[in-house]
């Protein structure tokens, strides 16, 4: 399983929910978080088959741009 972090503009609960039904269909994340807190608004995947071009790909569907930031 890795831990992907990324760097979004998904600033508070409505672009939460804007996003959960984007990522909660992707077959492979088996959690993820947004730290809307964090200055850089971090998203966190926990995934063992999605890659993070496919992530960032989903995001920019829903309206949201990412960046990768860590891969563990």
């Amino acid at each position: 399983m890795k831990s992907l972090k990324f760097k979004t503009n998904i600033n508070c609960s409505g672009c939460i929910a804007k996003v959960t039904p984007y990522l909660n269909e992707v077959k492979g994340i088996s959690k993820w978080e947004v730290d809307t807190a964090n200055p850089m608004k971090i998203l966190t995947v926990e995934t063992a088959a999605v890659t993070p071009a496919e992530i960032t790909g989903i995001l920019k569907t829903a309206g949201y741009n990412a960046e990768l930031i860590a891969d563990k």
